[in-house]
């Protein structure tokens, strides 16, 4: 019993190990086709604010990259999560002016 195959009924595309094949391509826009927006967050985080930037269309790699200009110039930690970058403190003004020099559309949003 111990040495049982899994047995597979109905297969679509190949086999399993190839999971590159069935990967969504992600797009990547430059960045003045992008809609960014900035909204600052509190919710699930103990009361700690949260500057939230929201719209990418681009690859993991250009976020890091363009996270790590961000937190160096607002002097603060932060964080890629689902194709959005979270900074910690509250900067909102200050990462739109950021990101429109950089050349993104972007647009601060929330109250």
């Amino acid at each position: 019993m111990a040495s049982q195959k899994k047995r597979i009924v109905y297969q679509e595309f190949g086999s399993t190990d190839n999971s590159a094949a069935t990967e969504r391509a992600t797009r990547d826009l430059p960045p003045n086709q992008q809609d960014l927006r900035v909204q600052t967050s509190r919710k699930g985080r103990k009361g700690k604010t949260v500057t939230i930037v929201s719209g990418f269309e681009c690859k993991p790699e250009t976020l890091a990259t363009l996270l790590k200009k961000l937190k160096t110039q607002c002097g603060t930690g932060g964080t890629v999560k689902d194709n959005t970058l979270e900074l910690q403190g509250e900067h909102p003004q200050k990462l739109v002016e950021l990101l429109t020099k950089m050349g993104y559309r972007a647009k601060r949003s929330g109250g």
